[in-house]
């Protein structure tokens, strides 16, 4: 194989939603202490909603451009809270009791800004480019309701997959990125990846600061609500 046949490596939507898919599993298995898994297969969509019964949604920016959607059931929500709040000394008296709370939304948008946090890291190692992410946004749902989040995408490509719990609790990842493809020029060493306990310890020391943040998302969430009209 000649230099520039080896030089033609090419990373498309697929690989970018594959590196999201792995990030999200990841970060949501040490989180809950149990294995997150997701489809083989995926789902080509026409446009990203959210959906009942926690919707969240993250817009990143730079090298590309897109927007991440979960969108949570109730049980898998309190599952993925509860399996945290535990791991981190609470007990199951002092947790939430529905997954409408402020504060299981708190705890899930903590997590999605990890998710992405270490999606974004794995772009600017793997791919030698650099994107940047906003500050995740929550709606907790009890109704039949679906918003869609506009992105000033040119030729939007939009993808679905299927995510599964330890207790088999299920949620869907949506991504909605600009057609693109990263080609390999020329060979580059990928920096130093970020330890699993490393992570964890962000995670923890993000947690310290829940009392403000959760004040702040509050706030966050009921302007959102208002923008929107609810």
């Amino acid at each position: 194989m000649s230099k520039k046949q080896e030089a033609q490596v090419v990373f498309g939507t697929e690989d970018i939603l594959r590196s999201l898919c792995d990030s999200v599993s990841k970060v949501l298995s040490v989180a809950s202490n149990s294995p997150i898994r997701y489809s083989s297969m995926v789902q080509r969509i026409g446009r990203t909603c959210l959906k009942p019964d926690i919707g969240c949604f993250v817009l990143f920016d730079g090298g590309f451009s897109g927007l991440v959607v979960i969108n949570f059931s109730g049980q898998a929500a309190m599952e993925l809270y509860e399996r945290y709040m535990l791991s981190m000394g609470m007990s199951q008296s002092d947790l939430a009791s529905s997954f409408t709370s402020d504060e299981v939304s708190n705890v899930m948008g903590e997590l999605m800004n990890q998710i992405v946090g270490d999606f974004t890291g794995k772009v600017a190692r793997e791919l030698d480019t650099h994107i940047t992410q906003n500050q995740p946004k929550m709606l907790a749902l009890n109704k039949q309701v679906m918003l869609s989040v506009d992105t000033n995408l040119e030729k939007p490509e939009a993808r679905r997959v299927t995510f599964y719990t330890g207790a088999n609790n299920i949620f869907y990842l949506e991504l909605a990125i600009d057609r693109t493809e990263f080609i390999k020029l020329n060979d580059f060493e990928p920096k130093a990846e970020v330890d699993p306990d490393e992570l964890m310890a962000q995670v923890n020391d993000a947690s310290e600061h829940a009392p403000q943040a959760q004040i702040e998302q509050t706030e966050d969430h009921d302007e959102l609500l208002k923008s929107l009209g609810m």
